[in-house]
């Protein structure tokens, strides 16, 4: 945005037309909201600019919840790798990718109503989105299930997402 900016040639107010400030005001204006909006990206379009939630994005798309992760939220989402996806047996994965009402309940049981940043994360039962808890440790690091917390505080305008390195499932 900086270098955005700094391409305008700003002139000695005094020779300056009330017509000629006004539009700078507005061409800076502009700019800005336009740099504000660029970088404003839900949880799906994050994990996809992450390039390492392929096989997230496509269960999204295959459950129909692409749309839900985009709304207002906010979300907290323990999002699998593509390398977490390929712990999971193809078969089973391919299953799972047909099978849309056990897909949605996996996908949604990695969905946390809220945004909870990693230093909010207190160890204890958790309900998701699904309707069932999921178990967070503290202990050895931050575990949801049995899956260990790889990054934290992944950003996103309607939520954050912490990756985890394995798909967990609901019990």
């Amino acid at each position: 945005m900086i270098t955005q900016l700094s391409t305008f040639s700003f002139t000695n107010p005094s020779t300056t037309t009330k017509g000629n400030t006004m539009k700078h005001f507005i061409a800076i204006t502009a700019l800005s909201l336009s740099a504000l909006s660029a970088q404003a990206k839900d949880i799906v379009d994050t994990a996809v600019a992450a390039g390492n939630f392929k096989t997230l994005a496509t269960a999204l798309q295959a459950a129909g919840l692409v749309d839900t992760l985009k709304g207002k939220g906010p979300f907290t989402v323990f999002a699998p790798t593509d390398e977490a996806f390929a712990k999971v047996p193809k078969a089973d994965l391919e299953a799972l990718l047909k099978d849309k009402a056990k897909l949605t309940a996996v996908l949604t049981y990695h969905v946390v109503p809220g945004k909870v940043m990693a230093k909010d994360v207190k160890a204890g039962k958790v309900k998701t989105v699904q309707g069932s808890e999921l178990t967070i440790g503290t202990m050895g690091g931050v575990t949801v299930d049995q899956a260990k917390v790889t990054a934290t505080d992944i950003a996103a305008d309607n939520g954050v997402i912490h990756v985890i390195d394995s798909v967990i499932m609901p019990k």
